[in-house]
């Protein structure tokens, strides 16, 4: 009697066991049969990141930073990492000067390709000759770093 118990109850286990399989496998493939999400339209990747020096070393963003202090759009930053605050203050500059294109860059620190392309053409006003196209290059980012060459005397941060 004790074995058709025990056989009993093995069966009632695996019954159970097979049918919450079931159940899960059931969750499992009605979500999987969700449409996956599209991605946005566009030919260029842009994110936010938290530092984006655009090939430039340490001392050379931080030279960008003095630069951008000694013009009068502190970045208030001067570490060599050009984060939100650098790219801000690179902004409201590139607003200043009109090389911003036909409207005015939001000034939000995020480098998309319309401040690339603000970037490009104030590098044109020093003989760089870059296309302004919005893309960060191998040439934009190369002009970029050539510009950034001599550190800027006379401040204790830089």
């Amino acid at each position: 009697m004790r074995t058709a118990l025990t056989r009993t109850f093995v069966g009632a286990a695996t019954v159970f066991a097979i049918a919450a399989g079931s159940l899960a496998g059931a969750t499992v493939s009605s979500a999987a049969s969700e449409p996956a999400a599209r991605p946005a339209a566009g030919t260029q990747e842009v994110s936010v990141l938290a530092v984006n020096n655009l090939g430039l070393t340490v001392g050379r963003a931080k030279n960008w930073q003095c630069f951008l202090t000694r013009a009068g759009y502190e970045p208030w930053e001067h570490a060599g990492l050009l984060g939100t605050d650098s790219w801000k203050a690179a902004q409201r500059m590139f607003n200043a000067l009109g090389v911003s294109g036909k409207s005015k860059l939001v000034v939000d620190g995020v480098v998309g390709p319309l401040t690339i392309k603000a970037l490009q053409r104030y590098l044109n006003k020093f003989g760089f000759g870059l296309a302004v196209d919005g893309i960060a290059g191998k040439r934009t980012s190369a002009a970029f770093y050539e510009f950034n060459r001599i550190p800027v005397p006379d401040d204790p941060r830089c």
